[in-house]
């Protein structure tokens, strides 16, 4: 029986709504997705106060502003994260950083740039910098710096603000939870020394990109998931472009790179690296 408060979703509102979502923001939706976009989006249809589905679409393409259009977005995108998340991405890459550290010893040099896409309510960044000022305390001195980016403006504002419900902590070890600060109301915190180093910023992967690196490594982890094939390779791709040489991307256990394989190669599960220009010509070619 559907809820009382849901609105009926017939083919052709349905069939809209997935076109919107993927000229949007490159996401496809599948028949499963149907009973989650009528939960999502009937409390904004009622908040609205359209009787329809068809009439808030038909808003949202003549008269909606651009936070109606982020507010769809925001409703559709699903976020699911956790400290420390496959937590061999993390290994690797404090191997890599320590590899990079030997090398760069010059203060020019001292240079460190990550980026986390798609990185929801900020749990994958702020790993990264705990795992890696706990093993190199040294980076404190270099100019080390992680842009974490979503889709999502809500999940952007709460990563922004380091606080997290305590049963965040469940599964970590008592060292790692040792490295954020309680607050009396069965809160934590994210170190102020670590959220100094995260930037968190609004981005859709499928319009232009304001930075041009190059990242030493990036994390983009469960969000191709939702892309269709073609879409996946041009946004790996992408990442590819702007990978230092030698950089690793890290992407999701149920994804692969499809075209974006001639820029990167494999080195692990679910571990890439850029290829070097002329290897990248060769497989090209």
């Amino acid at each position: 029986m559907m809820d009382p408060n849901e609105f009926a979703l017939g083919e052709r509102e349905f069939e809209r709504i997935r076109v919107r979502l993927h000229e949007v923001a490159g996401i496809s939706l599948s028949d499963a997705k149907r009973t989650l976009v009528i939960a999502r989006l009937s409390r904004i249809v009622r908040g609205l106060k359209f009787a329809s589905f068809a009439e808030y679409l038909d808003y949202l393409e003549t008269k909606g502003t651009g936070a109606d259009a982020q507010e769809f977005v925001n409703a559709l995108t699903t976020n699911l994260t956790r400290f420390w998340r496959e937590e061999h991405h993390f290994d690797h890459l404090i191997a890599h950083v320590g590899e990079l550290m030997k090398t760069r010893t010059s203060v020019s040099e001292k240079r460190l740039r990550i980026w986390s896409a798609g990185c929801s309510t900020g749990q994958e960044p702020y790993t990264i910098a705990l795992s890696l000022l706990t093993a190199y305390p040294d980076l404190k001195r270099w100019d080390f710096k992680i842009l974490a980016t979503d889709i999502d403006t809500s999940v952007i504002a709460k990563a922004a603000t380091g606080i997290y419900p305590e049963g965040e902590l469940n599964g970590l070890s008592t060292d790692r939870a040792r490295l954020f600060e309680r607050l009396d109301d069965s809160r934590i915190r994210v170190p102020s020394a670590i959220s100094q180093i995260v930037s968190f910023k609004q981005l859709n992967l499928m319009s232009a990109w304001p930075m041009k690196g190059p990242f030493d490594a990036i994390f983009c982890r469960n969000v191709a998931i939702y892309f269709d094939k073609p879409t996946q390779g041009e946004v790996f791709g992408r990442l590819a472009r702007i990978l230092a040489p030698g950089g690793y991307l890290y992407i999701g256990h149920s994804e692969n790179v499809g075209s974006a394989g001639t820029a990167l190669r494999l080195v692990g599960k679910t571990i890439y690296q850029a290829r070097a220009v002329a290897e990248r010509a060769r497989n090209a070619a």
